[in-house]
């Protein structure tokens, strides 16, 4: 049985080694209510909720996540009661835990794990026992092809006409690079196929994803630039569907980053108001 040395386990405690906590409820809600309002008028409800899903995750504030999960399912917030019935509530959590999943591209696996255990620990019993339970992404021998096939069909309608050379490029820092890139825009960010498939997010969607985390993180400009042409590139997929038609016009991608900048704006505007030692 290994056990932390006693320096070890100091040192661990170092350096915020821990999420954040949650948002004040208030200025949450708030932000979600003026953001969600407008997200209504333009039809772009589910936009609104995958790129309010990745916003939040990527900033590590695991239980605003869960927060917003009670948002989307309530009439009121506050009233459990209230929520809506189990079909619609299990609609909504399948989208977030589907925009978490591919955010993994983006901002990696250990903010993920915590914004998922954050959703599912709020969740209801009812709507976890709703909700889809078999993997759709283990790879075969049957289906690695059709993998390669989606994220290099996905790869290219994001980064046309810089797509070989891109690819090129970053298969020149590590030959296993842009391989891995390929099989994970095919298995995880490109839409599962079947348009059944529960929680599924479009092909605009998944650009949202990318746009909402990148623009999050910071300090990645050419990435998130590159994913803003892919969410505009999207409105020349075929049976598209009216939200979809407006979040990949001009006006639906200049929304989606100004969204994502209204609730960067509440968090940093809490971590100026806190004391100089305190966390979000």
């Amino acid at each position: 049985m290994v056990k932390l040395p006693s320096a070890v386990k100091h040192l661990l405690t170092l350096r915020n080694p821990n999420s954040l906590p949650g948002l004040p409820l208030s200025r949450l809600n708030e932000a979600f209510s003026s953001t969600y309002a407008v997200a209504k008028r333009n039809r772009a409800e589910t936009g609104w909720l995958v790129l309010t899903t990745c916003t939040l995750l990527t900033l590590n504030i695991p239980s605003s996540v869960g927060h917003l999960y009670r948002f989307a399912t309530r009439t009121d917030v506050n009233d459990a009661r209230t929520r809506f019935d189990p079909p619609t509530a299990t609609t909504k959590a399948a989208l977030m835990r589907e925009a978490a999943l591919k955010s993994t591209i983006f901002v990696g696996v250990p903010r993920v794990i915590l914004s998922l255990t954050a959703l599912m620990d709020t969740v209801e019993e009812d709507v976890k026992g709703s909700m889809r339970t078999e993997s759709r992404r283990t790879a075969s021998a049957d289906t690695i092809d059709s993998v390669v096939a989606r994220g290099q069909a996905l790869w290219n309608s994001i980064y046309e006409p810089h797509a070989v050379k891109l690819y090129n490029k970053l298969g020149s820092y590590h030959p296993d690079f842009i391989s891995f890139i390929i099989q994970s825009y095919g298995s995880v960010l490109s839409p599962l196929p079947g348009a059944n498939e529960q929680g599924n997010l479009s092909r605009a969607l998944g650009s949202v994803v990318g746009v909402a985390c990148l623009r999050a993180e910071g300090r990645v400009g050419p990435q998130l630039t590159s994913h803003v042409f892919g969410l505009l590139k999207a409105r020349s997929i075929e049976d598209q569907s009216d939200e979809d038609i407006w979040l990949s016009s001009d006006e639906g991608t200049e929304w989606v980053i100004r969204t994502v900048d209204a609730l960067l704006d509440v968090a940093e505007s809490e971590g100026k108001e806190a004391p100089r030692d305190a966390k979000l």
